[in-house]
């Protein structure tokens, strides 16, 4: 298999489909990016949410380091200052339901740090191998035929040309042009749905105080169920010894960019401890916005007829409202089929590989999707869709595991295999979750955060705020 692939995208979906390529024994993969990539971990124009918060679950870790063999993301990570974080002790959580309580019994970890961090280890990583190849370039369109894809058009100061490739890999994001590229071809019909919760999210990074090292990842999540605007905020350690603050809000209940305003709506959740926490610390940026936060799916994997040497992964398949921490993941988890298809396959233009990895890869974007979409229609400005029948069965579920988890080690368990991507939905109907939710939580409610003494002392020194 040494023939060229070509590479829309060296985002995160990019890179990692750059290493099964290459992995598979690809000679020449070529990855192609309009963006001019730092040299180092810092955010890049390309990618206006990388200033917010990104939760790098187990799952999608666990897709990685299957996908970047020989190299071990975690340690790399950690090594550059990422923390690990246990969901079932590391973190304080407060959910539409109550507090989640911190057990000693052991749960999946998350890593935090900064998203150029984990884009700039990945890349690294990828890059070590000779086959890969990553160069600035717009890319204007595809070549080939509605049955075969045979390359790409690049634009550039001198125009435009055709670069040659076996396999066209479309990772190029939140901002794809697959569906007028493909309809270029004579591919008609794609259909796009759209889900606009109206979420704006606002970030901003603190230093960490002295004596704060180890305060936990502290959330306040949004509640959909009370036909208001979610308003969200979180306290994540990044490398550096930073937090990343991040606020978000749906239509409505947006957060502002000025620093007085962006306390004071940390301060006006239903649980101020955010706003206490930041409002004795060093703010080291000012307050970004972005409102690219919408979830699309573009249903290419339906489409009656879909061209030879053409596969599309990542967010240009499907993106989802990143309060949800599922995009990453979700990225590792369709490169991980293509490698798996091109295990199967004799040469990289096999019949039939292109399809088979976009059904592939479809099958995590949902899941995703559904999650996502699921509870962004209950906000009640939401655009693109209501909740059906099957949305109010399935939050009335949730509600009642979510409330079981507040006391329940079982019901908890079940909703961090989920939310950590270690397993499909389908674990939150497995007879023990079942069982757990039914039964409600055994322990009573907690009146606050589950803090230890110590933590209440580092959090009573940092408040300002007087709350």
């Amino acid at each position: 298999m040494s023939r060229r692939a070509v590479v829309v995208g060296a985002g995160l979906a990019g890179m990692l489909a750059a290493a099964v390529l290459a992995d598979a024994g690809v000679e020449d993969v070529l990855v192609l990016d309009r963006d001019d990539l730092p040299d180092g971990p810092r955010q890049r124009r390309g990618l206006p949410q990388g200033r917010h918060a990104h939760l790098l679950m187990a799952g999608g870790l666990a897709a990685m380091e299957e996908i970047v063999p020989g190299v071990s993301l975690r340690k790399r990570l950690l090594a550059a200052g990422a923390h690990e974080i246990s969901l079932s002790s590391g973190m304080l959580a407060r959910t539409p339901e109550g507090w989640l309580r911190r057990w000693r019994r052991s749960g999946p970890v998350m890593l935090t740090c900064t998203r150029a961090l984990v884009d700039w280890t990945v890349r690294s990583a990828v890059l070590e191998h000779p086959a890969v190849e990553v160069r600035r370039a717009a890319v204007a369109g595809l070549t080939g035929s509605a049955g075969r894809v045979r390359g790409v058009r690049v634009s550039g100061p001198d125009g435009e040309a055709d670069l040659d490739a076996d396999l066209v890999v479309d990772a190029s994001g939140r901002g794809t042009r697959i569906v007028p590229w493909l309809e270029r071809l004579g591919l008609t019909g794609v259909r796009t749905r759209t889900v606009d919760s109206g979420l704006v999210n606002a970030s901003r990074l603190y230093r960490v105080p002295a004596g704060a090292e180890r305060f936990p990842l502290t959330i306040v999540q949004a509640d959909p169920y009370v036909s208001r605007p979610g308003r969200s905020a979180m306290v994540m350690p990044v490398e550096g010894d930073r937090w990343l603050v991040s606020c978000g809000g749906t239509r409505g209940g947006e957060p502002p960019a000025d620093p007085e305003g962006f306390l004071r709506y940390t301060l006006g959740l239903p649980d101020p401890i955010v706003g206490r926490l930041v409002s004795g610390a060093e703010p080291l940026t000012d307050v970004h916005l972005s409102r690219s936060t919408s979830n699309v799916r573009h249903y290419l994997d339906k489409v009656p007829r879909w061209p030879e040497g053409l596969v599309v992964l990542g967010d240009a398949l499907g993106t989802f409202n990143p309060a949800y921490g599922q995009g990453m993941s979700v990225a590792a988890f369709g490169a991980r089929v293509l490698g798996r298809e091109l295990d199967r396959a004799d040469r990289l233009d096999a019949p039939g590989l292109a399809r088979r990895v976009l059904r592939g890869a479809a099958r995590p974007v949902d899941a995703a999707w559904a999650m996502a979409v699921g509870q962004d229609v209950l906000y009640p400005a939401t655009r693109g869709g209501r909740p059906g029948l099957a949305d109010r069965a399935a939050t009335a579920y949730t509600r009642r595991m979510t409330r079981a988890a507040t006391g329940s080690f079982a019901a908890a368990s079940a909703i961090w295999d989920v939310t950590s991507m270690r397993t499909s939905p389908a674990r939150m109907f497995h007879p023990s979750a079942v069982l757990a939710a039914l039964a409600g939580p055994s322990l009573p409610p907690l009146s606050g955060p589950p803090l230890t003494p110590g933590e209440r002392a580092v959090l009573a020194g940092l408040d300002r705020a007087g709350v």
